[in-house]
């Protein structure tokens, strides 16, 4: 990170974070809780990229010679780990630039404490550099159409955080919208109005209030009064201020964020590294966001409104995806306001969304539908009625259903297995494990395991042998034999698995070594 000097020609210290966490029940049953929606390739300004990794995009994008943008931090849930290291590796491919910090969250504590431990990682930097950072705090699973236009309101806020008050964007309002909280700001300002300015010329607005989600008619009356701006959870601000502000607001979280950074464990290893903080510690932090927390309380606020709070506008075309009517609305629609994904075919099909992950789907003569195909599930459902998915999953929850956590390809450190066929005592999986990487030393008390490789070379551990097995050649694990699957090469692996025994569960799995931390 570089010092900020020159008050006349600053340079800017950037550290984007990233908050990864959230289930996304609403846009099952594509999103599942291991494997949620913001590292689901939906839609947005690349529709190559995962929600996730357009959002560490987009905040790159600003760097330039004056906004040096350091290391990212990413605040994930511990057993989402390897997804984002994968989608984080994935876009080094194309952006060497990007580095990355993962802090690991034992549990879900909401967003405060999660920016609380991006900024005490921030400011302990910081302190080998004699600077205090900006940080660029986004949430992961949002989509914006128009980049330019974000890099423009985000390089605003970064102007205001950097003379020490609290930058929001505030979304432009495009319908009377029940699901968002809003920003009630002062009148308009006048392009004149130099006062009212952020340092590159970007409207910065005073904020007068925080508004909870409306009514139908009170979002109606907001946009027609004007001066009301969606909140979208973005903000920009320096470690210090944040700090201070949590301190003055909720010392609580404060102490208790510390105390489980003070206990913390760091796994550094390649280009990978990984901040656990202390786990009792973490679980007694009180769960808040970093509006109830802290934002909310800045308008007006203490003293010589020690913490100022400024809106910059954004109007770039932004979503946060929080239903499949959202995911319809930002889609590329044809002629009669469908949105296809997959192998698809339509007939008198009208405003509706189809998609197909693993065969096909038609529709014949429906309009306003949402209809979403997964290799173990089928959700249809009204587009007005799309916030109601999360109930089903609840009833899914109630019934102890797995389609509520897991795909029936299930990506794991190592790679992916893909559960085609179970039945009484056998289940049959594909697995293919990426090059040099190998599954955990391990053992199974109630199945045994016939491998048929398919593709690749295997180097297998079976007991006290070691072998080497290639296409069209097979082995036996016995039930209760110690085992481990590895790839040798510099290609995928591929295997067909039979499972056989009395209980065929993940969860009969003893691990006495593994490269990934889980034995």
């Amino acid at each position: 990170m570089s010092e900020i000097t020159n008050k006349n020609n600053p340079t800017h210290s950037i550290i984007p974070v990233i908050l990864c966490g959230g289930s996304g029940t609403r846009l099952w049953p594509l999103s599942r809780s291991g494997f949620p929606k913001q590292f689901l390739v939906l839609s947005g300004d690349d529709s190559s990229q995962s929600l996730f990794q357009q959002a560490i995009t987009r905040i790159h994008a600003i760097g330039d010679k004056k906004t040096v943008i350091g290391q990212t931090l990413i605040v994930t849930n511990e057993d989402h780990r390897f997804l984002a290291l994968d989608q984080l590796r994935e876009l080094k491919n194309t952006s060497s630039n990007i580095t990355a910090t993962l802090l690991l969250e034992p549990s879900g504590r909401n967003t405060a404490p999660a920016l609380t431990l991006a900024a005490l990682y921030a400011q302990e930097q910081g302190l080998t550099t004699q600077s205090d950072p900006i940080l660029i705090v986004t949430p992961a699973d949002q989509t914006v159409k128009n980049g330019a236009a974000f890099s423009k309101a985000l390089q605003a806020a970064v102007s205001i955080a950097q003379e020490g008050a609290i930058a929001i964007l505030g979304i432009t309002p495009t319908a009377p919208e029940t699901g968002y909280g809003y920003i009630k700001t002062e009148s308009h300002v006048n392009s004149n109005d130099k006062a009212k300015l952020s340092t590159d010329g970007h409207a910065a607005y005073t904020v007068e209030r925080f508004v909870e989600k409306p009514d139908g008619n009170t979002a109606a009356q907001y946009l027609q009064e004007g001066g009301y701006f969606w909140n979208g959870g973005m903000f920009v601000l320096k470690a210090s201020v944040w700090l201070a502000a949590l301190k003055e607001f909720r010392p609580d979280i404060l102490a208790a964020t510390e105390s489980a950074w003070q206990a913390k464990s760091i796994d550094a290893s390649g280009d990978t590294t990984f901040v656990r903080p202390g786990k009792a510690e973490f679980n007694a932090i009180p769960s808040e966001s970093i509006d109830y927390a802290v934002i909310e309380k800045c308008p007006g606020s203490t003293e010589k409104n020690a913490f100022p709070i400024k809106m910059v506008e954004l109007d770039a075309g932004w979503n946060d995806l929080g239903a499949w009517d959202a995911v319809w609305q930002v889609g590329k629609q044809d002629g009669e306001g469908n949105v296809t994904s997959g192998d698809t075919l339509l007939t008198n099909t009208k405003n509706s969304l189809i998609h197909a992950s693993t065969r096909l789907v038609s529709a014949v003569g429906v309009e306003n539908l949402i209809i979403i195909e997964t290799a173990d599930a089928v959700m249809v459902a009204d587009r007005a009625n799309s916030q109601d998915v999360k109930h089903i999953v609840n009833q899914l929850e109630a019934q102890q259903r797995e389609e509520k956590n897991l795909h029936r390809k299930v990506a794991r450190p190592w790679g992916w297995y893909d559960s085609v066929d179970e039945g009484e005592r056998f289940k049959v999986k594909r697995i293919q494990v990426k090059p040099g990487a190998s599954l955990s030393l391990q053992m199974h008390h109630h199945r045994a395991e016939h491998w048929i490789v398919v593709k690749g070379v295997a180097e297998i551990t079976n007991g006290d042998q070691v072998i080497m097995l290639t296409e069209n050649q097979s082995t036996y694990i016995p039930q209760g034999q110690t085992h481990r699957l590895a790839n040798p090469g510099k290609t995928p692996l591929e295997i067909i698995e039979v499972q056989s025994g009395s209980y065929l569960g993940e969860d009969d799995i003893v691990r006495f070594e593994d490269t990934y931390g889980r034995s």
